[in-house]
């Protein structure tokens, strides 16, 4: 049990209280007691104003709204760096870029299927998107290490989102060797 001996050491006597064991009633009582005792404030709340809907529905976003972004697509180019040939494709914003290259048949191996389990959908992207987009974590850079024709700005494709920020961004598939 934390006391105020333990927390002044921490963090200095003059931010710490009056000196008595930290046990709250919050910790003493049960996690789900609160949650139902929420939920059910909830539900009366909703049956004394008179909503009928079940109270997840007034977190939803309307049909006309989903169906805004669900639509909305983001031009994308593939470049072939073994004969320069360039696929132009529309990319759903909310997929991969993975996902957008196979759903329009665009050369690329992809052996793990999106699981960040192999470096064969890895692409070299522009240094201006290469540092618009998030930094690739530990496991990402791990992958891009076993990677063939590995650059500074080398991604795997499975792990960068489809945004609107892509809008006509250039992916470069490098060459393998073994083919």
């Amino acid at each position: 049990m934390l006391t105020t001996k333990h927390l002044c050491r921490r963090f200095g006597p003059d931010r710490v209280k009056a000196a008595r064991p930290l046990t709250s009633a919050l910790q003493r009582v049960r996690p789900h007691h609160n949650v139902m005792r929420v939920a059910a404030r909830a539900l009366r709340t909703d049956a004394a104003r008179g909503r009928t809907h079940a109270p997840a529905q007034r977190f939803t976003m309307q049909h006309s709204a989903r169906r805004r972004f669900a639509d909305a697509t983001v031009p994308l180019a593939f470049v072939d760096s073994r004969d320069g040939q360039t696929i132009e494709v529309e990319a759903e914003v909310g997929k991969t870029v993975l996902e957008a290259a196979l759903d329009h048949d665009v050369d690329i191996e992809a052996a793990c299927g999106g699981e960040l389990a192999c470096s064969t959908c890895h692409v070299i992207l522009e240094q201006e998107l290469y540092d618009a987009l998030e930094p690739p974590d530990e496991e990402e850079e791990d992958m891009l290490d076993l990677a063939w024709g590995l650059e500074d700005t080398s991604r795997l494709c499975c792990q960068i989102k489809v945004s609107p920020e892509l809008r006509d961004a250039k992916f470069v598939i490098p060459e393998d060797p073994d083919i």
